[in-house]
């Protein structure tokens, strides 16, 4: 440990010192406010800004525009689900009348099958 040094408070204070001047010079070398380029460079922000805005207004727009597409796609498809029902209702209850009238009809065609059986009887009985 040759190369250690044991530097004193006087040298500390001197390379505190010399470490703040280099950071004010960092700093003050830094581009000012007014100066074009810092000038261009916050417009160049500002434009790119303004283009991120609004491109993000677009995509809302369009994504919006095909929520509600969406929306009334999805209406359609319910009113025809709702017709398509009604229609199946429709004809069941056709379907329904139909089997109840052939039903019906074929319980007149027995009793009258019966009846003119019991006349028949009737007939051969006197």
């Amino acid at each position: 440990m040759k190369g250690v040094k044991k530097a004193g408070l006087n040298d500390r204070l001197e390379a505190q010192a010399k470490a703040r001047a280099a950071m004010l010079e960092k700093f003050s070398a830094r581009a000012k406010e007014d100066d074009p380029e810092a000038v261009a460079r916050r417009a160049a922000r500002a434009e790119q800004a303004a283009a991120r805005a609004a491109r993000a207004a677009e995509r809302e727009r369009e994504q919006a525009a095909r929520a509600e597409q969406e929306a009334r796609e999805k209406e359609q498809r319910e009113a025809e689900r709702i017709r398509a029902e009604a229609e199946a209702a429709a004809e069941a209850e056709r379907l329904k009348a139909k089997a109840e009238a052939e039903e019906e009809r074929l319980r007149v065609e027995q009793k009258a099958a019966r009846d003119a059986r019991y006349a028949a009887r009737k007939a051969k009985k006197r």
